[in-house]
């Protein structure tokens, strides 16, 4: 399947955004392991939610998790200290993306997992039991969702956990969103140094929680306006007088917070380079775009790499060289996101590159343009959400495979379609 995606003539409108998918995943172990009656509320509707909501209800012998990264690194730790004898799979892709740093720091601990298939990638076979262990290393530029993972079983084990972490530390953020959420169930856990964190045992209490909306979604909607100033400027170019649209272009982005626990908010901030000014309210924010783009783009992205796709595309679109670093873990994702994204920026005609595998930059250069470029979204949901947006500098843009969105944002097209994009299938 393929959408033509074409740009609205104006933009005002008004999203109820997805809950946060990494919200709802910690939320929902931390309620599992509360053993709790009281289900967190405004969960998000995305896959990787379901599968995990759908591994905790009844305890099934085989798990598969499908495409779900969160899913499978928090289960290979919850599986661990919960009684039973379980298997957890998933696509193809996720049988490729290693587990083995968890697996090992796990069995440290005195986990039972055994390999079924690929030493150091799934699918995993796990016995529950209770493990003694109550310290461990490792390197602070792993996968946070390793991470995560150990810190949420730590209150749970019989002396706790004391996690040190070597090296350079690579998402801070979602740590310290892990360790808000455990505290917000109950738990005592924090840093007592930077480099280590402890965790005492003592479990977790069924709590009410409400999860907040998505920060990663909210990314696609400040690319929009970003995008649309692009057209005023075209219209100007083209003898427009000057005229403005009747209507000075706004979105309003429901369920957000000004000081959110996760990470990616820091995308507002980087926004505001790029000429976008967020206003809260009192039910989340509006956008509006306000004085003069940045001329060149230079962040570490270390933090906040799920939004590295929604900035690189949004830079190259609207002229404006960059470079981006910390974008290591991009390559473990649901795939190489550094690969895919120079592929398919080249057909949209610009030649962007890498370095270390975990830099992208581009200064600048083009190439020729496809006449009807198709973007592959290769099973990655921001890979659809991240280029849909280009129709607004283009005549419109063609999304293979679009249903991938339902990964963490179902309602994306349909919200596209709400703000006044027209979204139809392809022959």
């Amino acid at each position: 399947m393929q959408y033509t995606v074409s740009a609205p003539s104006s933009l005002h409108t008004s999203i109820q955004l997805p809950a946060s998918k990494s919200i709802s995943n910690r939320a929902l172990i931390l309620h599992s392991l509360a053993h709790g009656d009281i289900m967190p509320c405004n969960l998000s509707d995305c896959d990787d939610t379901r599968v995990m909501v759908r591994a905790l209800n009844g305890s099934p012998e085989h798990i598969d998790i499908l495409a779900a990264g969160t899913a499978m690194r928090f289960l290979t730790a919850y599986l661990s200290v919960t009684p039973g004898a379980r298997t957890i799979t998933g696509t193809q892709r996720m049988q490729q993306r290693p587990i083995r740093i968890l697996v090992d720091a796990l069995r440290k601990l005195g986990a039972q997992i055994e390999y079924i298939g690929n030493e150091g990638f799934p699918p995993l076979y796990i016995t529950g039991t209770e493990l003694k262990g109550e310290e461990i290393s490792l390197a602070g530029n792993v996968s946070s969702q390793y991470i995560s993972a150990l810190l949420m079983i730590g209150a749970v084990l019989p002396k706790g956990l004391r996690l040190h972490l070597t090296g350079d530390i690579v998402s801070r953020p979602y740590i310290n969103l892990t360790l808000q959420l455990m505290r917000d169930f109950g738990a005592k856990a924090d840093w007592d140094s930077p480099n280590s964190i402890t965790v005492l045992s003592g479990g977790y209490q069924d709590v009410p929680f409400t999860v907040e909306s998505d920060w990663s979604a909210a990314s696609y909607w400040y690319q929009i306006i970003a995008l649309e100033g692009l057209k005023g400027e075209d219209m100007n170019k083209e003898g427009n007088n000057g005229r403005k649209t009747a209507v000075s272009p706004e979105i309003e982005l429901l369920g957000l917070f000004p000081h959110s626990y996760q990470g990616d908010s820091r995308g507002a901030e980087i926004f505001s380079l790029l000429g976008i000014r967020t206003a809260y309210t009192d039910r989340g924010v509006k956008l509006t775009q306000t004085g003069t783009p940045v001329s060149h783009l230079v962040e570490d992205l270390v933090d906040i790499p799920d939004l590295a796709q929604t900035f690189v595309v949004t830079c190259c679109l609207m002229n404006i060289p960059f470079r981006f670093t910390g974008l290591q873990s991009l390559k473990i994702k649901e795939t190489d996101r550094i690969t895919a994204l120079i592929t398919e920026l080249r057909k949209l005609g610009y030649v962007v590159y890498s370095e270390q595998d975990s830099i992208l930059f581009w200064n600048g250069e083009r190439c020729p343009a496809e006449a009807s470029p198709v973007i592959s979204t290769y099973e990655d949901h921001r890979m659809a959400m991240a280029f849909a947006p280009a129709c607004l500098v283009l005549p419109h843009i063609q999304i293979d495979e679009p249903q991938v969105v339902s990964k963490s944002y179902p309602a994306y097209w349909e919200d596209l379609q709400k703000a006044g994009f027209k979204i139809h299938e392809a022959e």
